[in-house]
Order: C-alpha cells, then sequence, then structure tokens
C-alpha cells in the first residue's frame, strides 16, 4: 500500500509563519508536522509515499529529498492550482493503482489508528473522531458500520463524529473525483467524491481514531507542540556545563552548549548548535530549533522559538512562536497577557 500527503496548500491562517513555507513544514517538537505524519505512517509498515506538492514545494522536496534519510521513497506531483482536497489526489492517480491511504498534510495522527483505519475491508473507509463540539467540523451520517453521508460542517450535525482527514482508498475514487462540481468554496471537495461513492452503492465504512489533532490556527501549533513533546525520551548530545541543572525528559542535539546556572525543566527539546546562556530559565512545552542563541538570565515558557533566532539577555517569551532568524533584543518582553487585562485577540484570515 502506498501513502499519498497531501501537502500543497499555503496555510493562509498562519501568515505571516507561511510567507516563506507551507504550513505543513511549520516545526513542532522540532520537526516539521509533515515529519511527524511520515513518521506514524511509515510505522505502520508503508515504505512508498506520494507527496502532492504547491506552494513554497521546494521547502518540502529539499527537507525530505527522495526519502532515503527515513528508508522511504517518496514520489512528488505538483498540484499547479489550489483547487480542492479532490482535485489534490487527482492529481496523485499516476501513481496509485491499488488501494492507498490519503491524508491531510496538517494533521497529527498515530501508527495504532492508521493500523486500525488499515485492517478495514469496506472499499473506502474513513477515519473519525468523536467530538464535543460537531458543529465546528465536517461530519458523517452512519447506518451500522456503514456511512451513508458526508455533511459538511451544519448547525444541527447528524453525529459527533468528525471527519478526521484520513481515508483508504482504491481506484474508484479517480472516477467520483472526475464527477465532483466545484462546491460553493470554488473547490473540488473530496467529501462530495465520497458521496458520489455512497451514492453509486460502494461500501464505505468508518473507524473511530482515538488521537488526531488538526493544525489550523497559529496556537494550534503551541498545543500540537506541547502534546508532542509529552512523548519524548531524554537524550542529550551536546554540552551540559557542571553548574546547569536538568529535569528530565530533555533532547539536546549536537554542538549545543548549556552554561552554568541555567535552568531546564522537561520536557523540552533543543536543536543543534545552540548556545543556552548563564542563568536561563527554560520551562515546560518548548521548542528550541538549530542555532539559537539565548542570552543570560532569559526566561523562556511553553514558546516555538525557530532557528536561527536570537533573544538578547534579560527578555522573557512566554506562551509565543518566535520565527526563524529573529533578533529580540536585551530585555524584550513577549507573552499573552494584556497590561490592560483584555482578551488576547489574533487576527486571521
Amino acid at each position: 500500500m502506498k501513502a499519498v500527503i497531501l501537502a500543497a496548500g499555503e496555510g493562509t491562517r498562519m501568515r505571516p509563519l507561511t510567507q516563506n513555507r507551507p504550513k505543513v513544514m511549520l516545526p513542532v517538537g522540532n520537526k516539521p508536522i509533515l515529519e511527524h505524519i511520515m513518521l506514524a505512517v511509515r510505522d505502520v509498515g508503508i515504505t512508498d509515499f506520494v507527496f502532492v506538492v504547491g506552494y513554497r514545494s521546494e521547502t518540502i522536496m529539499n527537507h525530505f529529498g527522495d526519502g532515503s534519510k527515513w528508508n522511504i521513497h517518496i514520489d512528488y506531483v505538483e498540484q499547479k492550482e489550489q483547487l480542492g482536497t479532490a482535485n489534490a489526489v487527482g492529481v496523485a492517480k499516476e501513481f496509485v493503482n491499488d488501494r492507498f491511504l490519503a491524508l491531510n498534510g496538517d494533521v497529527l495522527v498515530r501508527s495504532m489508528d492508521l493500523q486500525n483505519l488499515m485492517k478495514e475491508k469496506k472499499d473506502v473507509v474513513l477515519a473519525v473522531k468523536e467530538v464535543d463540539n460537531p458543529q465546528e467540523f465536517g461530519v458523517i451520517e452512519v447506518r451500522g458500520d456503514r456511512v451513508t453521508r458526508v455533511v459538511e460542517k451544519s448547525k444541527n450535525p447528524p453525529s459527533n463524529l468528525a471527519n478526521a482527514g484520513i481515508y483508504v482508498l482504491g481506484p474508484e475514487i479517480f472516477d467520483a473525483i472526475d464527477k465532483t462540481l466545484l462546491s460553493s468554496r470554488g473547490e473540488h471537495e473530496i467529501t462530495d467524491s465520497l458521496q458520489i461513492l455512497i451514492d453509486d452503492g460502494y461500501a464505505v465504512g468508518y473507524q473511530v481514531i482515538d488521537y488526531w489533532f488538526d493544525i489550523g490556527r497559529p496556537w494550534d501549533l503551541l498545543d500540537a507542540n506541547e502534546l508532542l513533546l509529552k512523548d519524548i525520551e531524554t537524550d542529550i548530545q551536546g554540552i551540559i556545563e557542571p553548574y546547569a541543572t536538568i529535569k528530565e525528559p530533555i533532547i539536546v542535539a549536537k554542538s549545543t552548549i548549556i552554561r552554568n546556572g541555567a535552568y531546564i525543566i522537561g520536557p523540552i527539546t533543543i536543536g543543534e548548535n545552540c548556545d543556552i546562556g548563564p542563568n536561563c530559565l527554560i520551562r515546560p512545552s518548548t521548542s528550541l530549533g538549530d542555532d539559537v542563541r539565548i542570552g543570560n538570565a532569559v526566561e523562556i515558557k511553553n514558546s516555538i522559538i525557530m532557528g536561527g533566532t536570537n533573544i538578547g539577555h534579560l527578555s522573557y517569551v512566554g506562551d509565543s512562536i518566535i520565527g526563524t532568524n529573529c533578533n529580540l533584543g536585551a530585555g524584550t518582553k513577549v507573552a499573552n497577557l494584556r497590561l490592560n487585562e483584555k482578551n488576547i485577540k489574533v487576527m486571521v484570515k
């Protein structure tokens, strides 16, 4: 079985973080979102991948290459225009001739759930997640072990089973895609293609999964980062000076130094070639990318600091995402607390 991962979109709600990379290449737990998904799929025994790319495709191709670093093989196919998920699956047609796994490239999932999904014998199988707020998701309507209807967001959803954007599909999906009309959003939706298969009498089943995290907005990155860091195990390859204090679990990559007086409370991951200055306090659920410099007496908590960034001495960064190659001067304070005690607002498209 092959895996087709849809990774062509920009992720406009993530701007400006996606000005120079697609959303699937934003880091959580010091790996791109797409890499976490690829590893979960690889762990169920799939080694042939098709990445559907588009916006800033070179960043994906440069990072993953042919996949040999991970003992897999990757083919790339371009979705020239962002015409919807059905179109994205459709452009991969020449690479698949049997049942295949299709996934959105911005949804974190675990291998065990994928394994259970792949065991289902129906013509098509959808992964679904039980949610408390089904009005905010596309959901399915079921009868017994079959899906009878795929429903977009509704004020009165027929179930609490949210479509997780993960499917086992067969070649018949491509005929359905050819019949799929433009939706009200001006896109060819894979959910409409699935409804065509249901109406044509194909057996469309579903599998309820336990672990699913849809990364759609900037603050989701922090939640995903916290979630992934809960599973890390200590791996220290850098230098810890004798009077630094480390509370595991922590990952410290090679050529990184943590200087005397620093106090690090895991779970935390720190990339390669970083310099963590004396008397810093780095609190849980923090990821520091490669080539990050942290000055004297800086405090960081629950944040993602991307590669090449410098944070000057006596600064505070809390509950924040700092992009690549940023320079925060001495005494900078970045946090989720307004001095007038009003709600924090983030403008997204």
